[in-house]
């Protein structure tokens, strides 16, 4: 499979969709790191997705998800996640946007505290949603408490459909055909921009939780036929079957947009070395890469997803990894707002 950016385009119209973001998000060179570490690093702002202040890589997911929903017309969108999940903020605010009423199911890695409520947290609040706090049990890992939260979702479903609302089951991260499409669409955007100043991307690193991002890129690199190595930094443990299930929602969301599948498990590079000790715990790489962005290029990421990528981008450019030269974008996925959440996530930053 190899189509050209304007057939691709074709494509990705013939699926519902809502205007929620501020597209193209900018693509820009990081000239100091590029010069520091002799590679031409490029950013690509998906933390810049608008319309709310508060963007990130979910939003431009969501344009499928919502844009999917309202034409079902559901009245109710349910998701999942942490916290202080970025994605389930943007879920909030894109289906407040759209008269869509937002039901959150959220897993406490970190138990927020009732009388200074934080970040993303505080947002959710403020947009509205209807939150339900899931307790993690002892000795319980966040994936094993998501799935109850999952479980407690599809009873409070059950029972709104029972009385004839309409509802929007997303899964956490948005990691379905419809919300990778959005990512299929985010690699042909990259595509068009890196064309337009003569840039070819040898590899292209991202922070990967859900997969969803990850499946969206590597299908939309198929779809293009480009060469980029797609290089997906593990922010949790992912088990041992996440790159097989990725690799079946790639071609799923290839077909979502009339694509033929055409997606395999050797396209995906995934790197586990750079989440421990574990999903929003903080660590020395994570702390390290944020101040070095910050001091050098005043651009700030985030502890929980971008901070660990970021970490895992210098560590192979220092290792030899990325060889001196290489063009190298990274996906700036958004969560700065998680720098303002509780200590437990942000470790030792200041």
């Amino acid at each position: 499979m190899s189509l050209n950016i304007k057939e691709a385009k074709e494509l990705i119209s013939s699926v519902p969709r809502a205007q929620l973001g501020f597209f193209p998000t900018p693509l820009h060179k990081l000239e100091r790191l590029s010069k520091e570490f002799g590679v031409n690093l490029y950013m690509k702002r998906d933390d810049f997705t608008g319309k709310n202040l508060f963007g990130g890589n979910k939003t431009r997911k969501l344009e499928f998800l919502i844009g999917k929903a309202v034409e079902e017309k559901c009245e109710y969108v349910f998701t999942y996640g942490a916290t202080q999940s970025n994605h389930a903020m943007q879920t909030v605010w894109t289906a407040t946007a759209n008269n869509l009423k937002p039901v959150l199911y959220l897993v406490a890695v970190v138990t927020p505290d009732e009388n200074d409520i934080k970040a993303n947290l505080l947002l959710d609040r403020i947009f509205g949603a209807e939150i339900h706090i899931v307790d993690l049990k002892d000795n319980e890992s966040f994936m094993e408490a998501g799935k109850r939260s999952f479980a407690l979702g599809a009873e409070h479903i059950k029972r709104l459909e029972a009385e004839g609302h309409r509802c929007m089951n997303i899964p956490m991260g948005g990691a379905n055909e419809a919300g990778s499409a959005g990512y299929i669409s985010g690699f042909i955007e990259l595509c068009e921009q890196a064309e337009q100043k003569g840039v070819e991307f040898d590899c292209l690193y991202h922070a990967t939780g859900s997969g969803g991002t990850m499946a969206g890129l590597v299908a939309g690199r198929k779809l293009l036929g480009r060469k980029t190595v797609i290089r997906s930094i593990a922010v949790l443990d992912p088990g041992d079957a996440y790159v097989d299930r990725r690799t079946a929602l790639a071609d799923r969301a290839l077909e979502y947009i009339s694509a033929a599948p055409d997606v395999v498990k050797e396209d995906f590079s995934l790197d586990t070395g750079f989440y421990a000790p574990g999903y929003e715990c903080p660590n020395e790489g994570a702390s390290e890469a944020i101040q070095l962005l910050a001091k050098t290029e005043g651009i700030l990421i985030d502890p929980v997803y971008t901070g660990k990528a970021f970490a895992g981008l210098i560590h192979d450019i220092r290792t030899g990894k990325v060889k001196q030269g290489s063009h190298v974008v990274f996906l700036h996925t958004g969560g700065a707002t998680t720098l303002f959440a509780e200590k437990e996530i942000l470790g030792s930053l200041y």
